[in-house]
């Protein structure tokens, strides 16, 4: 090859030396641009609806691999409203339609250090089933009016929402008879984070939570004494 001569493709390490400034986040964003959106109405984001309908709603991650815990509240800004609701599924996978990403024999620091390009690919998607929405302070456990906007930010909801979802046990009812829920493992995950939530209450709280579950799931003995048993050694713990 003659010295100078351009090939068609890229070493590693050219990949690897590049200047700062031309790197991409694998949002696909520059650093700078990465840093802005850390300011203004974005700020404290995690992630950003790309599906939605009146129920429920898919966002995709701020970043790989990290979705909201399993059971988190959220808070959804659409329509000058704030949609309040708890992440129920949340999935990995590529961003390309009909390729799945590989299986390598290299632990992710290797291959982020070998072939980072494969990560930028790949995306982090989480469900969240919607509960209701905030008017003021208070909240309204009914559907919104119009389910959120495509690009709407996620937010993790704040302890006075939270507080303000779980007040009344309305979202229990919710959850029950929401479809294609895991239910059983999705109450048990919110009521902890209800819990969380509360400075003090809680030895009131859980009991209260309690008998309203046995009232609605009176004909169901197993299932309620299930949840029961394992509710009440978190009072023990």
């Amino acid at each position: 090859m003659a010295e100078g001569e351009v090939t068609g493709t890229r070493s590693l390490e050219s990949f690897l030396d590049q200047d700062v400034s031309s790197v991409r986040t694998t949002a696909g964003h520059s650093p700078k641009a990465a840093a802005d959106a850390d300011k203004g109405p974005a700020a404290g984001r995690v992630g950003e609806v790309v599906e939605s309908s009146t129920m429920t709603l898919v966002a995709e991650a701020r970043h790989l691999h990290a979705a909201p815990d399993f059971g988190a509240f959220v808070r959804i800004e659409s329509d000058n409203r704030n949609l309040v609701g708890v992440v129920h599924n949340a999935i990995t996978q590529s961003s390309e339609p009909n390729r799945r990403p590989m299986a390598y024999g290299k632990t992710e620091a290797e291959l982020r250090r070998e072939q980072p390009q494969i990560f930028e690919l790949l995306r982090t998607q989480f469900e969240v089933f919607v509960l209701g929405y905030l008017q003021g302070t208070e909240m309204v456990h009914l559907f919104p009016p119009q389910p959120a906007r495509i690009h709407s930010f996620v937010f993790p909801s704040r302890s006075q929402e939270v507080l303000a979802v779980t007040e009344d046990s309305q979202f229990l009812r919710s959850l029950l008879e929401g479809p294609g829920l895991p239910t059983d493992e999705l109450l048990l995950a919110t009521l902890r984070g209800a819990i969380d939530a509360r400075e003090a209450g809680t030895r009131q709280y859980l009991p209260k939570m309690a008998c309203e579950l046995s009232r609605l799931l009176r004909d169901d003995y197993d299932r309620l004494s299930s949840l029961v048993r394992r509710m009440t050694a978190w009072g023990q713990a």
